[in-house]
């Protein structure tokens, strides 16, 4: 929600509403890159583009920034609908093909690097690479996801929006899941980011798609998909994940080690590792794009 110096605010229309985004404001950069790079941001209570904010900058000079904010995230539309993958990888789409007619690469994070891999299988065309941080459907190897305490608990009415309003879209709420789902470090959680996912979950309607990914009503098993994927890839991996453990992630690289050409796997860092560690995400994302080619 927080933008950083140097961009500005854009829009387009998808299928399911407004989609805003995040680009570098070119009077100040004075050029205009020819390569287009795109970054996605995971699913979450107060999940938005800012948490690519801090790394995304670093590649303006050479790459024309992409950032949006997903359907029912940050600034975009907020519709009142049980979200699902598919409204996901679709939108996606309908953004990548609106903003540009190149390939792209694709800098992506947990369930929604898991869209933008099944995205690239539906439309190869639309995508150069992809450097995806703890790439998971959540549900893999048939690990259903839906039935943990957790998902069933907020499949129940009016349980839900009390568990939204009361225990996630306040600032122990935000702190908390930070904390204990997020951050291998807590320490290294400061108020800035606390304030942006806040001000996410608090949109009107938010609780729309914050329910449907609690629920597990986006989550599938990306190991299904795996095999089909052509575009080249990158993978990082922080050991200290809360939802899906690095050797879950090996297992996935392993199904296609054509397509998926280098894995790295960070100490001591979670789930967001360009939140937590954002200077050695930049230099691991650069590598990355430039292996990939």
């Amino acid at each position: 929600m927080l933008i950083p110096p140097g961009f500005e605010q854009r829009s387009i229309e998808t299928s399911l509403g407004r989609m805003a985004y995040y680009t570098a404001n070119r009077d100040l950069w004075e050029v205009e890159p020819p390569t287009t790079l795109v970054f996605l941001h995971g699913l979450g209570g107060g999940s938005s583009a800012y948490e690519w904010s801090k790394v995304y900058p670093a590649f303006a000079a050479r790459y024309r920034i992409l950032a949006p904010d997903l359907i029912g995230w940050g600034r975009s539309n907020h519709p009142e609908r049980d979200y699902k993958a598919e409204d996901y990888i679709k939108t996606i789409g309908e953004f990548l093909e609106q903003t540009g007619n190149e390939p792209v690469s694709v800098v992506a994070s947990s369930l929604t690097a898991a869209f933008a891999i099944r995205a690239s299988i539906e439309r190869p065309e639309q995508f150069k690479s992809l450097v995806l941080t703890n790439p998971s459907g959540l549900s893999d190897f048939g690990n259903d996801y839906q039935n943990t305490f957790f998902a069933q608990l907020v499949k129940t009415p009016i349980v839900d929006r009390l568990l939204y309003s009361s225990a996630i879209a306040t600032p122990g709420g935000i702190r908390t899941f930070l904390e204990q789902r997020q951050f291998a470090e807590p320490n290294r959680i400061y108020d800035e980011i606390v304030t942006a996912y806040l001000k996410s979950a608090r949109q009107p309607n938010a609780e729309y798609a914050a329910l449907s990914f609690v629920r597990g009503d986006c989550c599938f098993d990306l190991a299904r998909y795996m095999p089909q994927l052509t575009t080249p890839t990158a993978m990082l991996w922080g050991r200290q994940t809360q939802f899906v453990g690095y050797e879950v992630g090996k297992r996935l690289a392993n199904l296609n080690r054509d397509a998926v050409c280098h894995v790295r796997v960070l100490e001591n860092v979670g789930l967001t590792p360009q939140l937590e560690l954002p200077g050695i995400t930049i230099g691991l994302v650069d590598r990355f794009l430039r292996l990939l080619g």
